[in-house]
């Protein structure tokens, strides 16, 4: 079946650009959350193949460029919340905020249908080969210029239970390949007469059909054996607005002391506060370090909380560094350790090439801090010696925030033997829009890339207890007071996942397959010159 002409691609670009806005969770006013991800997720490179389908690669890059565009712009306008109603800016410069992320992935989108041009060639290999490319420029938009991998074509497959099972060799990569592949496949069946494309497809199915069932039969029972642990997650629903406000600094720490109470009285080990929760800095104010010191100890329970950490200057007498960090505080009130966030948010908590932009721009989420945010050395686990009081040592893993997007980031605490994952964030600043629950996906990936449960407490929501499969167990709503308590097993006689012990050794397949696909076609052409 052959159905390319001029209007047929226009149409299947503009199919594109809307399965791109709604193969990701949103938020619906009136009705909640809503993903349609499964449904959609196949469409999204069907139709980018359709769309480019005979045209040359620099009118293909083009086409793509322009589609992608269109649709990240619609999927990222929760940016407009960001820059205009939290962080100040001008309403005409929130009208133009989400075009720079789409534009960035955009760049990638156009580098696909470029390649693609090439791969078409090589018939039904082109299907591997094609979803092979769509996982190296995947994994490229994670690294370059500091990566922004916000929906990625894997996390559109995040509630597929089963098929979640190969991101712990793959990463959420294996699932960018397999979604492009079934798709790629689809769209050679719609634009070829030969028969075989249909053959193609019936084999990318049944493919798919293949990796479920292995994924149903791989998956392990709850470890009844493994050691509990009673943790809650604090959401305080601290609105972005007010939580730099220093009259309301008392009410912001009651606030959070008296949802910790119900906490400990529904029996909680461990209460987990979100990303700068904290109205001040535990480390200069006496009083406010008391306060926690005070619960912790006469409540007999163990506190992670989010708060602003300093370091001097080199005189010792100035503050020299601001830090977005975790402070863990044991049962004994003593503070053990502080995690300092490692990836920082571009223009967020800090501003990239600062002499040359630093004029223009400043950092919408500074906190407490006057300049940029500084990041922490390398992710880590922080040794809990006595977290539940009964003599036992764990490592536990705080990922902060934006940490949370990039896979090679969080798999380092499963490298470093993680045992449990306590997630903190503040999702305040994207407003009632989609992002806290794409935000979550993500989240849910990263337990399941590592084998590891995660505890998230966020802000304003979405809070949740996430176990080693990516499967969401309980979840709060968003903008709502809220506390979530659940035994979590920790997973102390587990090894890391492959993919947290090696990494994107998928990925890195993938790289030497393409290159030496556009390597062999490059040698093929200077030899019939």
């Amino acid at each position: 079946m052959n159905i390319s002409s001029a209007k047929t691609r226009r149409v299947a670009l503009g199919v594109y650009a809307l399965a791109t806005l709604l193969a990701f969770p949103h938020e619906i006013p009136g009705i909640g959350s809503i993903d349609l991800g499964f449904g959609f997720v196949w469409v999204i490179p069907a139709a980018l193949v359709v769309g480019i389908d005979g045209r040359t690669a620099r009118d293909a890059a083009r086409s793509a460029f322009v589609a992608s565009v269109i649709g990240h712009v619609l999927l990222f306008h929760w940016f407009y919340v960001v820059t205009v109603s939290y962080g100040g800016m001008p309403w005409w410069l929130g009208v133009f905020a989400p075009l720079a992320p789409a534009l960035f992935v955009s760049i990638f989108s156009a580098l696909f249908a470029y390649g693609w041009v090439s791969l078409r060639a090589y018939g039904r290999w082109s299907i591997l080969l094609g979803a092979a490319l769509w996982v190296v420029l995947d994994w490229g938009r994670a690294h370059f210029l500091g990566g922004f991998p916000w929906a990625g074509l894997g996390y559109a497959l995040h509630l597929d239970i089963p098929l979640l099972a190969l991101t712990r060799v793959t990463g959420v990569y294996g699932l960018a390949f397999v979604a492009a592949a079934v798709g790629i496949a689809l769209a050679r069946t719609l634009t070829s007469d030969l028969r075989s494309s249909y053959r193609d497809l019936a084999a990318a199915v049944f493919f798919l059909i293949v990796l479920h069932g292995f994924g149903l039969l791989g998956s392990r029972p709850d470890a009844q054996l493994q050691r509990h642990v009673r943790i809650a997650a604090v959401q305080g629903n601290i609105d972005q607005g007010q939580k730099w406000d220093e009259a309301r600094r008392n009410h912001i720490l009651e606030k959070y002391l008296g949802l910790s109470e119900r906490a400990v009285d529904e029996g909680a080990d461990w209460i987990v506060w979100p990303e700068t929760a904290l109205p001040g800095l535990v480390e200069l104010e006496p009083r406010l370090a008391e306060r926690l010191v005070e619960f912790s100890s006469q409540r007999r329970v163990a506190l992670v909380v989010g708060g602003m950490g300093v370091a001097p200057d080199e005189s010792g007498r100035r503050i020299g560094a601001f830090f977005d960090s975790a402070f863990v505080f044991d049962r004994d009130g003593t503070l053990v350790d502080r995690y300092d966030k490692t990836q920082l948010v571009p223009f967020g908590e800090f501003v990239p090439l600062r002499g040359l932009l630093g004029r223009f721009f400043k950092a919408l989420a500074t906190g407490l801090s006057s300049s940029d945010v500084t990041a922490g050395e390398a992710p880590r686990v922080v040794n809990w010696s006595d977290p539940a009081g009964d003599g036992s040592a764990l490592r536990v893993a705080i990922p902060i925030c934006y940490e949370l997007l990039f896979p090679h980031v969080v798999r380092g605490f499963g490298e470093d033997g993680a045992d449990v994952m306590l997630a903190i964030t503040n999702d305040a600043w994207y407003g009632r829009t989609g992002a806290p629950h794409q935000f979550l996906a993500m989240t849910a990936m990263r337990a399941a890339e590592n084998g590891r449960w995660i505890v998230r407490a966020a802000n304003t929501g979405v809070s949740a207890i996430i176990d080693d499969r990516g499967r969401v167990r309980e979840r709060s709503e968003i903008f709502e007071d809220s506390l979530i308590v659940a035994d979590v097993p920790v997973a102390q006689s587990q090894v890391p996942t492959f993919y947290a012990r090696f990494g994107d050794v998928f990925a890195s397949v993938c790289t030497l397959a393409v290159l030496g696909a556009f390597g062999r076609g490059f040698f093929r052409g200077r030899s019939a010159l």
